[in-house]
């Protein structure tokens, strides 16, 4: 039987803008490869699962134990309420 459950855990969050601080800050490797008529350019943020790709626009998410991961915005937006 399925049940309905509701997220109690408070989280720390930002925009993932691609800034050297966030870079630096949350260890994201870079990744730069030819794309058709450009360089495409992937980020890749390591979590406790390994290296998770990160979109500029995303949320990195912070837990209560200090982990981090990556959130797409829209999931990110429609899912969290700010209470700062």
């Amino acid at each position: 039987m399925l049940h309905k459950y509701r997220k109690t855990a408070l989280i720390e969050a930002e925009q993932f803008k691609a800034t050297n601080k966030q870079l630096n800050d949350y260890h994201i490797g870079l990744s730069r490869s030819r794309g058709h008529h450009h360089q495409v350019e992937s980020y890749y943020l390591p979590t406790k699962e390994g290296q998770m790709l990160l979109h500029i626009g995303d949320y990195i998410a912070t837990g209560v134990d200090g982990e981090h991961w990556a959130i797409d915005q829209d999931i990110f937006e429609r899912t969290y309420e700010r209470v700062d």
